[in-house]
């Protein structure tokens, strides 16, 4: 429970922060394309960190739920792989990285169909 609040907080607090600096130090420094590129990143990663947070509620409030726990580690590796590619391909343009995005993205999907188990059978 903690854990995932911690690491929903913390990667929050990142897109935060991610975002700024996208906002204040990549424009006029990328392509537009890129740019938006990099808010897709930042918007993803904080849906996903909120995802985190509720994971780490809901971990207090049900039993030690594994449907649970692997949805917040896919979160997880989700964000690392999704929001962390386009990030990278943001600011490098190495455009093999896009090949990455999408193991990112099932992972998100596989999280939130996790949820909506754990949801409805403990909830």
């Amino acid at each position: 429970m903690k854990l995932f609040i911690i690491i929903g907080a913390i990667h929050a607090f990142l897109a935060v922060a991610l975002g700024a600096f996208g906002a204040h130090g990549l424009e006029g420094r990328v392509e537009p394309k890129y740019l938006e590129t990099w808010k897709t990143g930042v918007t993803y990663q904080m849906f996903h960190a909120t995802g985190l947070l509720i994971i780490g509620v809901l971990l207090g409030k049900v039993p030690a739920s594994t449907l649970l726990s692997t949805s917040g580690w896919l979160m997880f590796v989700g964000i690392i792989l999704f929001s962390g590619s386009l990030y990278v391909l943001s600011v490098t343009k190495i455009s093999v990285l896009g090949a990455i995005t999408p193991l990112g993205g099932v992972s998100f999907l596989v999280a939130w169909v996790l949820l909506i188990i754990a949801a409805v059978k403990y909830l």
